[in-house]
C-alpha cells in the first residue's frame, strides 16, 4: 500500500499530480486506487478496483476538477479486503466538518478498537483500518479545538504499523507510527506546493525535492502559513523500520532513512556472495527486485553478471496478489529466460526472497528448459518463518516454505542444485549507511516490536499475545 498527497495554497490541477505520484507507487499496491481533491473545502473523490491508469481515465481525472490540495492511495488486497468497498481514501462528514484519510499499513489493535466503538453505536462499512482510524480521529475531534489536536490524541490509541495522510478542509497532516515501521517523507516543489509520499521515487515523479523523512511518531501539520512538526509521540518507542522495504517493497530509485534502496540491495547481494559462494559461469537476477542484488553478488564474487530473465512489464507483482491460484497463473506468463545467457552455463539465480516458493519452482524450470547446466538459487532475504501483522499478506506459517523444509529439501522441490539464504545477522546491516536506528525483521527473527492481537493459529504456529 502507499499514500501520496499534495498541499498548496493556489488552485491547480492537483488531481493530475496525485495521479502521477500514485503511478510511481503502483508497485506497492495493485488492487485499488483512489483520489480526493479539496477545492476550498469541497471534496471531490473517486476510487475503484484496478490499477491507477485503469481507474483514472482522462474523463475521470477531469471530473475531479481543480483544487488546492489532494491525496490518494494505492492498495493491495488481502484475501479478506480485496473488494471495491475497501478502496481508499475514506471520506467522512462529521459535526465539525469533513475529513479524508489514506493509510499504508495495518493496526494490530484495529479489531479491538472497532469492537469498542461498535458497542458505543458506531457503524463500519469496510474491512479497512483507515475507516477505524477515521472513527478514532472523529471521536477525538468532537472534544478537540483542532484537527491536529484530534490526530495527536488519536495516535496515542493506535498500535501497529502505519503511514497516513489526513486532510481537512484547510489542513493536511502526515503521520507516522511511533516506531517508524512504514516509511513516509515529504518534499517541496518550485511552485511552493508540498508533496507527501510513501517513497521518494514518487516525489521525483512530480518534480519535488526531498525535504526530509517524517520522524517516527511525528505528526507534520501543513497549513497555509507554514509547516509545523508536532512531536508529542516522537522518541517514546525504539525505531523499528520494516527491513523488507530494502529487500523487496520499495523501488530501487527510492531513498529511505537516507539510504539508497539500490545500494542496500547491492550490499545484500555482496553479503550473500560471501555467505554462500559457489563456482558458476554467470549471475542473473529475478526481475525486478533481485537485479540490484545480483549485480552486487557478481561484483563481490567476480562472476560475470548477465541478463537471464525478461519480465513481462504488463504483469504486476505476484507476491502481493490475493490467492495462491492467482499468483500461480501470473507466474506462468510473467517471466521468460534468455537462452543465450544461460544455455550450457552454471547459473546463480539471485532473488529478493523466497516466501511461498510459488515463483521459484516455475523459474527454475524455465532456466532448465533454456539449457542451464546448474542452477544455484540465492535469496537476499533470510528464511521467512513468521507471519507479518503489519500490512504484508503473510498470515500463516503454513504458507511459508521455510517452516516446512530445509534449504536442501527446497532445492529438490525447486529442481535446483542448491539454495542459500542471506544470514539473519546480515539483514540488519542493509541500511547501515543510512540514519535508521533499528529494524523490524519479525518475519525472519520472530521479534515483534509491538504487542499483537491474541490469535490462535494453525499447526505451524503458536499463540502469540505480546512481543
Amino acid at each position: 500500500m502507499a499514500v501520496f498527497g499534495i498541499f498548496g495554497t493556489e488552485t491547480a490541477d492537483v488531481a493530475s499530480s496525485v495521479y502521477y505520484g500514485l503511478y510511481a507507487l503502483q508497485h506497492r499496491g495493485q488492487a485499488s486506487s483512489g483520489i480526493v481533491v479539496n477545492d476550498d473545502g469541497v471534496f471531490h473523490a473517486y476510487k475503484d478496483s484496478g490499477l491507477v491508469n485503469e481507474v483514472f481515465t482522462p474523463v475521470v481525472l477531469q471530473s475531479l476538477g481543480l483544487g488546492q490540495m489532494a491525496l490518494g492511495n494505492v492498495r493491495y488486497g488481502t484475501l479478506d479486503t480485496k473488494d471495491r468497498i475497501n478502496a481508499e481514501p475514506i471520506l467522512v462528514n462529521h459535526s465539525k466538518g469533513k475529513m479524508a484519510v489514506v493509510i499504508d499499513g495495518k493496526l494490530v489493535n484495529g479489531a479491538k478498537l472497532k469492537r469498542e466503538m461498535e458497542m458505543q453505536g458506531s457503524i463500519f462499512h469496510t474491512g479497512n483500518d483507515a475507516e477505524i482510524i477515521s472513527a478514532v480521529i472523529i471521536k477525538e475531534r468532537i472534544n478537540s479545538r483542532s484537527i491536529e489536536e484530534a490526530v495527536v490524541k488519536a495516535v496515542a490509541k493506535l498500535e501497529g504499523a502505519y503511514a497516513m495522510i489526513v486532510m481537512s478542509p484547510q489542513k493536511m497532516l502526515a503521520v507516522r507510527d511511533a516506531q517508524g515501521l512504514k516509511p513516509l517523507s515529504f518534499g517541496k516543489r518550485a511552485d511552493g506546493e508540498y508533496v507527501i509520499s510513501s517513497e521518494t521515487c514518487a516525489l521525483n515523479s512530480v518534480g519535488a525535492t526531498l525535504v526530509r523523512d517524517v520522524r517516527p511518531g511525528e505528526v507534520v501539520l501543513f497549513k497555509k502559513d507554514g509547516v509545523y512538526p508536532l512531536e508529542e509521540h516522537c522518541g517514546k518507542r525504539a525505531e523499528r523500520m520494516c527491513v523488507f522495504e530494502y529487500l523487496y517493497t520499495a523501488r530501487p530509485d527510492s531513498v529511505i532513512a537516507n539510504c539508497s534502496v539500490h545500494l542496500a540491495r547491492k550490499r545484500a547481494g555482496a553479503m550473500l556472495a560471501k555467505a554462500h559462494p559457489t563456482e558458476a559461469d554467470v549471475v542473473i537476477g529475478a526481475p525486478d527486485s533481485g537485479i540490484d542484488a545480483a549485480i552486487g553478488y557478481a561484483e563481490a564474487s567476480g562472476i560475470p553478471y548477465g541478463l537471464g530473465l525478461i519480465k513481462n512489464k504488463y504483469i504486476g507483482r505476484t507476491f502481493i496478489d490475493p490467492g495462491q491460484n492467482v499468483r500461480e497463473d501470473k507466474v506462468k506468463i510473467k517471466l521468460n529466460p534468455v537462452p543465450e545467457t544461460v544455455s550450457g552455463k552454471r547459473v546463480i539465480l539471485v532473488d529478493d526472497s523466497i516466501v511461498r516458493g510459488t515463483t521459484m519452482v516455475r523459474v527454475v524450470k524455465l532456466l532448465r528448459d533454456a539449457g542451464a547446466k546448474e542452477i544455484h538459487v540465492r535469496s537476499t532475504a533470510p528464511e521467512f518463518r513468521n507471519p507479518c501483522y503489519y500490512g504484508t499478506d503473510i498470515g500463516s506459517r503454513e504458507e511459508l516454505i521455510a517452516c516446512k523444509y530445509t534449504p536442501e529439501e527446497m532445492a529438490k522441490i525447486f529442481g535446483a542444485d542448491s539454495v542459500g539464504f542471506l544470514p539473519l545477522e546480515d539483514v540488519y546491516k542493509l541500511g547501515e549507511t543510512g540514519t535508521c536506528k533499528g529494524y523490524c525483521a519479525a518475519c525472519f527473527d520472530g521479534k515483534y516490536p509491538t504487542e499483537l492481537p491474541e490469535v490462535t493459529e494453525n499447526k505451524y504456529e503458536q499463540k502469540i499475545t505480546k512481543k
